[in-house]
């Protein structure tokens, strides 16, 4: 048995041989690609190189189901295997998972599937057979027994005496990668807003002039984020393996910055044949920065409001229909105008009205309006520059990991995940619930606009250990929803 990734989601394949006639021939069938019909001569030279007579017959492998298609090198190993179990070469055996790719020397190198190979594996309560190198990441997945090997042999010797499981191994996840929020110096209501969105998983758009410090406060973002769990760790390298990206197994949040001329696939993910996931699902349980936000183009923001919303983004083609997670955060900078200093107490701008006006029109209220956070910067005082460093990542992380656990205790997810039941169970102050209305009298707050103050306001609660929204933290909230 081994496994093919249908989007993030790992499906059993059976590997299926049957040696046949004396004529040689070598057919592969199954919807296999390139890579796999290609696996004919490195199976023959792995089984010739580890010993073993290679069957000079006719020999049939399907890969089944016959209608999923098949991509990549990691069937090899099962297919050699089938090839020696077939021939009676070794013990029949089905009841394993198998992945990995072979060397013309028999030696068995990493293999995109491996994960997807650990979770099914678990699932059916099988053992599973992966490369040593890949053995650590795919044990760590719960339930999983897993044995690493480094050759075709060692894989033979697995079929008659099973050696021990390998142990996970459990890397001390650094807590900022060497990037500390202390470092950013000035600015304390945005450190403070990054701090709220990090509690309650809120979008975050940051508006200022270029050097203020929104990029450098979005790079050190993630250092303030819980750890993942594994369940979640799993996910994130499921996605990344469907996209065949190399991910170390990690439980530190993703952290993904596309550049804005990238295209709507590479953001929101797409392909012909085999749909592959984009940046907002590697993002999954991390953050997604969208950096220049208003050079990204309108259709493609436009683009991005469902996927905010629902956590979700589904890619259909003819035939096929695939939907990947994409519960990421996103944290975006932009400026305020083409020249970037609109507003700013230094320099002036150089932009005209009808240009200002234009770039701020790329950016459309119903996308703005996704952010729960909205915030304006200007250039930091030149005192606070030359200043002691601020609080560091590692302290506000405990904060914000509290935070998080009295949520988890109230509902199923963040305080950005409530919906319109759970905001109404929410205990208020009379003042608070006040000045909520008077903010949607006025036109300052729209229903949806509404509806994240309170979820932010509630965030900001639980930072202060509150049982209750008060008027204080309901102010706090408004004071992020600076109009664009």
């Amino acid at each position: 048995m081994s496994v093919a990734m249908v989007g993030a989601e790992p499906r059993a394949v059976r590997i299926e041989v049957h040696v046949g006639a004396a004529s040689e021939k070598f057919n592969l069938v199954g919807l296999p690609d390139t890579s796999i019909r290609e696996a004919k001569q490195r199976v023959k030279a792995a089984i010739t190189s580890s010993g073993h007579n290679f069957p000079h017959r006719t020999i049939t492998v399907n890969l089944a189901p016959a209608d999923l298609p098949k991509a990549g090198a990691d069937y090899d190993l099962p297919i050699a295997l089938g090839v020696l179990a077939a021939a009676k070469t070794i013990p029949h055996f089905s009841r394993v998972v198998v992945a990995g790719e072979l060397a013309l020397d028999g030696a068995v190198r990493r293999s995109r599937w491996a994960i997807g190979a650990g979770l099914l594996a678990a699932k059916r309560g099988w053992p599973c057979l992966v490369a040593r190198s890949d053995a650590p990441s795919a044990a760590r997945v719960p339930g999983a027994e897993v044995f690493g090997i480094a050759s075709l042999a060692e894989a033979v010797a697995f079929a008659t005496k099973r050696p021990e499981p390998t142990l996970p191994i459990v890397h001390d996840d650094p807590a900022d990668d060497g990037i500390d929020l202390a470092e950013v110096r000035g600015q304390p209501f945005a450190r403070r807003a990054l701090e709220v969105a990090a509690a309650g998983g809120h979008h975050m758009l940051m508006v200022g002039s270029p050097g203020c410090g929104k990029t450098m406060l979005a790079k050190r973002f993630p250092a303030l984020l819980p750890f993942l769990s594994d369940q979640e760790a799993v996910e994130v390298a499921c996605l990344w393996a469907a996209a065949d990206r190399h991910r170390r197994f990690s439980n530190q949040p993703p952290f993904r910055s596309p550049h804005h001329s990238a295209s709507m696939a590479a953001i929101l993910g797409g392909g012909s044949l085999h749909p592959t996931p984009g940046e907002i699902s590697l993002a999954h349980h991390g953050v997604l920065f969208l950096d220049e936000l208003g050079e990204f183009p309108p259709h493609l923001l436009n683009a991005l409001r469902q996927p905010l919303e629902e956590g979700t983004v589904t890619i259909a083609r003819r035939g096929a229909s695939l939907t990947f997670p994409a519960r990421s955060q996103v944290i975006a900078a932009s400026n305020p105008c083409p020249c970037g200093f609109s507003g700013d107490r230094l320099v002036s701008c150089r932009c005209s009205a009808a240009e200002i006006a234009r770039y701020r029109k790329r950016l459309a209220e119903p996308f703005l309006d996704r952010f729960d956070l909205r915030i304006a910067m200007s250039a930091p005082d030149p005192d606070s520059l030359l200043g002691p460093p601020g609080e560091g990542s590692a302290t506000i992380r405990l904060r914000v990991g509290l935070a998080r656990e009295k949520q988890l205790l109230r509902a199923e997810g963040t305080n950005a995940q409530l919906g319109r039941q759970a905001l109404d169970r929410l205990v208020y102050e009379d003042a608070a619930v006040g000045l909520i209305g008077v903010a949607l009298r006025k036109g300052f707050l729209t229903g949806r606009g509404a509806d994240r103050v309170r979820r932010v306001a509630r965030t900001i609660a639980d930072l202060a250990a509150s049982e209750q929204v008060e008027e204080a933290h309901v102010a706090e909230a408004i004071a992020y929803r600076s109009s664009f």
